[in-house]
């Protein structure tokens, strides 16, 4: 009998997965997840939202921003590569009590159009958040010199789930902090603006392994002119940090910057 034909849904093999195995529910130990209350109520006033709006959550790993979310009336789909990290995403939203606002598919953010679980969905908000997705999509490819591919395929799937008034919120790393902070196991790409970092992740039991990271940041106006090329209309870039989300203008002191903006022609 021939072979069942290959699900073109299924992720491709990504190498943040094997981190996010290991590390588990213990991702939302690290310091940087601390924010999140502060994130998500900035999150619901700067795009409009309330209890009975739906939400795209790219890039949601283990469930920080979307359950918050779902706290709060709100209902949530989430993406995330990692399967691991979306039975930590459904397990937090159970223990919770939000498991039947939210629902997690394991999904490559890159792969998004095309496929009839996100095309079309009609939510009022996309976010991505933290790297969840735009800016952790892939390594320096030498066909894509420019490294817009990626994150310009997670940002066209992102609109393609939009209603006619939706609109993104969307945080990448700053190529200005970056650069001004360049620690020892950082290597820094100038073409790519990919910084590459060796670092430890560790698990719930502490247990630490060696970890590789590949980051894409950003300068506002690059944000800009991805967020143009996908089909948005930028209303807002705002300098932020972790737990830190506020309508500041850009600066070169800021961990983040937080895209924000709406369909082209809405």
């Amino acid at each position: 009998m021939p072979e069942p034909a290959a699900d073109p849904r299924e992720p491709e093999p990504h190498w943040f997965e094997e981190l996010a195995d290991h590390m588990g529910p213990a991702y939302l130990r690290y310091s940087f997840t601390r924010g999140t209350c502060q994130e998500v109520a900035f999150l619901v006033d700067a795009l409009g939202l309330s209890a009975g709006s739906t939400v795209l959550d790219v890039g949601c790993g283990p469930g920080r921003h979307a359950v918050e979310l779902a706290e709060q009336g709100i209902r949530v789909v989430g993406v995330d590569i990692s399967e691991r990290f979306v039975a930590v995403a459904r397990d937090l939203a159970e223990q919770r009590g939000v498991g039947d606002l939210v629902q997690f598919h394991r999904a490559d953010a890159r792969k998004m159009v095309g496929d009839d679980r996100f095309d079309g969905l009609g939510v009022d908000a996309a976010i991505s958040l933290c790297q969840g997705a735009f800016g952790l999509a892939g390594l320096p490819d030498p066909d894509d010199p420019a490294n817009l591919g990626p994150d310009t395929a997670v940002l066209t799937g992102m609109r393609n789930a939009l209603g006619a008034a939706g609109r993104i919120a969307v945080s990448a790393f700053s190529s200005y902090f970056q650069v001004r902070w360049l620690e020892e196991q950082d290597n820094f790409d100038a073409a790519s603006a990919v910084n590459h970092e060796t670092t430890e992740v560790a698990n719930e039991a502490g247990e630490a392994v060696p970890a590789e990271l590949w980051t894409t940041c950003y300068t506002p106006r690059e944000l800009v002119l991805v967020a143009e090329r996908s089909g948005f209309e930028v209303d807002h870039v705002w300098s932020v940090s972790p737990g830190g989300y506020t309508r500041r203008v850009p600066d070169t002191d800021s961990h983040e910057f937080l895209l924000l903006a709406h369909r082209a022609g809405s």
